[in-house]
């Protein structure tokens, strides 16, 4: 077996989520020769460039980093070729070409935000959250072919509470994948692990997880008060569940909704209608009870308690949620 300092790996990945993974690999003792992430991409208002979190985080641990825009291009195939990686270690990351990630010694793995089979695709934690999963959890698996599909590793599953959200979830697979990946990569390096093919674990009916668009957001007032609690919940804080109040004029305002909780009770209301103190809750009415708003952002505005919310707009009682 070579000395962990000897081990060499490649980790790629761009968001928040993928920095705890890279920083506990570090902490572990392992070499990380390089870092793969995004092109930096224009933000905010002045349209600066930003850098991805974890292109800041490994430019602090003094890392090499690449960002090349087209994956197949020749040159960052000779610049991954050159950094004779025994592993390549995947976390929220694009689509990698096979001649990529067939390249290591060992190959590739990837920590994946879902017990898998299920949940396969671009956003198994809101996902999850938006089906009203009890639980849910992290897989690390050596890629293959087909997105998703390698065999496992190791699993860690991870209970979603009634008071969950995707970004708390979010949060917990981040923590908690992270002591998986580095635990997937120590018995790698020692060559003392076991795989599991994904079909011995399939079950019957096979959930997936596809990116998700503005028209997968917004809400459908005809729907059960449980199914648009999760999908509120699913979707906060992004990309924000949203509806459009509008007025007896046909005057919309774009809304996002962030928060919410729920009154399972029988009512004689139109679904759709809103109900208000104005001053300190606002509830939309649905088949099977109510949907209380807690925090609420209006396009211009930031993100608010609905309370901040009534008390600048005054007439809300016109308006019905479509």
């Amino acid at each position: 077996m070579i000395d962990k300092k000897d081990f060499r790996i490649v980790f790629m990945g761009t968001p928040e989520f993928a920095v705890e993974s890279l920083k506990v690999l570090l902490e572990s003792g392992f070499n990380v020769v390089a870092v793969v992430t995004s092109p930096d991409k224009p933000a905010g208002r002045g349209q600066q460039l930003s850098q991805s979190a974890i292109k800041t985080f490994a430019l602090e641990k003094n890392i090499q980093v690449l960002q090349p825009a087209n994956l197949k291009d020749p040159n960052f195939f000779d610049q991954m070729k050159a950094f004779q990686a025994d592993l390549n270690v995947i976390v929220a990351f694009r689509m990698l070409p096979e001649k990529i990630w067939n390249m290591p010694r060992l190959g590739s793995i990837n920590l994946h935000g879902s017990l898998l089979p299920q949940y396969r695709g671009a956003a198994p934690i809101n996902w999850a959250v938006i089906n009203g999963e009890k639980v849910t959890g992290v897989t690390t698996f050596f890629l293959k072919h087909e997105i998703d599909t390698g065999d496992i590793l190791f699993q860690k599953e991870i209970p979603i509470e009634v008071s969950d959200d995707a970004g708390s979830v979010h949060d917990k697979l981040m923590i908690d994948g992270a002591k998986l990946l580095s635990k997937t990569v120590d018995v790698i390096w020692q060559g003392q692990y076991t795989e599991i093919q994904q079909s011995k674990l399939q079950a019957s009916e096979l959930k997936h997880a596809p990116k998700i668009f503005k028209e997968d957001c917004k809400i459908n007032w005809n729907r059960e008060l449980i199914s648009i609690q999760n999908l509120v919940r699913g979707l906060s804080p992004y990309p924000a569940a949203w509806t459009y109040f509008e007025n007896g004029a046909g005057q919309q305002i774009m809304c996002k909704i962030y928060r919410t909780k729920i009154e399972e009770v029988a009512h004689a209301h139109l679904n759709g209608t809103l109900l208000s103190d104005d001053k300190s809750y606002l509830k939309v009415a649905v088949a099977d009870g109510f949907l209380f708003i807690e925090d609420i952002q209006i396009s211009g505005k930031k993100r608010m308690p609905i309370s901040e919310f009534l008390n600048g707009f005054k007439e809300i009682k016109k308006y019905k949620a479509v």
